[in-house]
């Protein structure tokens, strides 16, 4: 069963390429029926091939046109299928172990600059001084307006104990400021958690990686121990990007019944067809020492719930939230999920590269297919009490270019560019008035709304358009819905 475990291990890179990613790892060298290669097709290869390396302006390597050609075609097939080289490889698996080597900060695009969110804390960036709104404009004394995210996370990562200069803009500085920062490996801390009030606590899971089933277990001892007789929890997976798929199942499984069917996989291959209980063989690779899940009080598995999603949760989170939601275990509250709910597969082509590739989808236990849908919260919030602030304007998989379609689905649910471009110019005005929103906070709406409802009282639905405003203009509370 470890072995199919492992065949199933989900990441995402959210934090580092915007979109939620699940890897299933696995080895190229398996079983296969007979492949009848397309000879003509192939002959056709081989004569581009061989006029680009006669006629083209230039010489070009071999070894980089074969290595675009693979891209190109596993690119061509849908949003999360790729050749990883050996960095991309490098930095994968690094992923699933919750680090990297780099500063230590969040960061997101603000007017062509990299703003820091948030630096993690103990971090080489943390220790030097940044802090969250800082912009960051130069990088090695060289601009980076312009540059995509990504590109500019690049630059920040590399070796440890290499020197990166940052040039800083700071709303009380009037002039620049300039920060020497030693890369370190970092951390990730995946589990967040408090008592927000008597009898009343906030777990967090930013991203699914090896440790979070035992880093959640410690953290809600810790709760248990402040607040013995809890009341209710929020469990918190907005902006969480996916990750590890033991994560998602001991996460899942720590609220529901032992053997409860907490996710299912379909697809072309036998091995992509499968289902994954709540059971440990499924969450702990551990075959010796106790359960880490037996360590969980008794009064978990009953305590009233609310699970915070948003259009960024996806993945990992889709899977627990969808389960929870099946079994009636929590009410899901916030907007509507991202709808990553396809399997890539790692087949490994060398010592150091690999393709990731689409093998199957998702579904939560009563059928329901996430792909290109995402899970649809049982009680509609926005984020901001005056409306959903720029989550209104973020693609989900749908708004993708060559999505997997959801098979359960007959129609498109992605938006339209028209659509977008009517809310947008709104939004961002809106968003420019509004101070930055700190998760787990007394300025966190939507936390706010799910205390209200945990305690009974009235919550703020979200602010729909004029054709659905009549479903929602009355406030609901947990009364209402329990």
């Amino acid at each position: 069963m470890s072995s199919k475990l492992k065949n199933f291990g989900l990441i995402s890179l959210g934090m580092f390429a915007g979109i939620a990613a699940s890897l299933q790892f696995d080895a190229l060298a398996q079983k296969r029926g007979d492949l009848s290669l397309p000879v003509e097709e192939l002959r056709q290869l081989a004569d581009v091939f061989g006029l680009i390396k006669s006629d083209y302006v230039e010489s070009i390597e071999d070894k980089k046109l074969l290595t675009e050609a693979i891209t190109g075609m596993v690119a061509s097939l849908d949003p999360h299928s790729a050749y990883l080289d050996k960095k991309s490889f490098a930095e994968l698996r690094e992923g699933t172990e919750g680090k990297f080597v780099g500063l230590g900060i969040e960061v997101g695009l603000e007017d062509g600059y990299v703003k820091i969110i948030s630096p993690i804390e103990d971090s080489p960036a943390y220790k030097a001084g940044l802090k969250a709104g800082d912009l960051i404009t130069r990088l090695d004394k060289t601009p980076i307006k312009g540059l995509s995210l990504d590109e500019a996370v690049k630059k920040m990562r590399g070796e440890p104990n290499t020197k990166i200069d940052l040039t800083i803009l700071r709303k009380e500085e009037d002039k620049p400021l300039n920060f020497t920062i030693v890369r370190q490996e970092i951390r990730v801390q995946s589990v967040k958690g408090k008592v927000i009030e008597p009898g009343y606590a906030w777990l967090r899971i930013a991203q699914f990686q090896e440790p979070t089933v035992d880093d959640m277990v410690k953290k809600i001892a810790q709760i248990y121990a402040q607040e013995p007789k809890l009341k209710g929890l929020v469990l918190d997976l907005r902006n969480d990007p996916g990750g590890l798929l033991p994560g998602a199942i001991g996460v899942s499984a720590a609220f529901l019944p032992k053997d409860a069917v907490i996710v299912s996989t379909n697809g072309q291959l036998a091995d992509s067809r499968a289902t994954f209980y709540a059971r440990r063989e499924f969450y702990s690779e551990r075959r010796s020492g106790p359960d880490p899940l037996a360590k969980l009080p008794e009064a978990l598995k009953n305590v009233p719930m609310v699970v915070l999603v948003n259009i960024g949760s996806a993945s990992a989170s889709e899977i627990v939230a969808g389960a929870l939601q099946d079994y009636k275990r929590a009410t899901i509250m916030g907007s509507q999920t991202f709808g990553k709910g396809s399997v890539q597969t790692i087949r490994q082509l060398s010592a150091d590269t690999a393709i990731k590739l689409t093998t199957a989808r998702y579904y939560t236990p009563n059928g329901r297919s996430i792909q290109a849908k995402g899970i649809v919260p049982d009680v509609l919030v926005d984020e901001y009490a005056d409306g959903n602030g720029l989550n209104g304007l973020r693609l989900r998989e749908a708004d993708l270019q060559k999505h997997l379609r959801n098979d359960k689905d007959k129609e498109d649910v992605s938006a339209t560019k028209t659509e977008l471009l009517e809310e947008e110019q709104r939004l961002i005005a809106a968003e420019r008035k509004r101070k930055p929103q700190e998760l787990g906070t007394k300025d966190d709406f939507q936390l706010t709304q799910a205390l209200n409802f945990l305690k009974g009282a009235p919550v703020q639905v979200a602010k729909l358009k004029e054709d659905k405003k009549a479903d929602a203009e009355s406030p609901v509370s947990g009364k209402d819905k329990q």
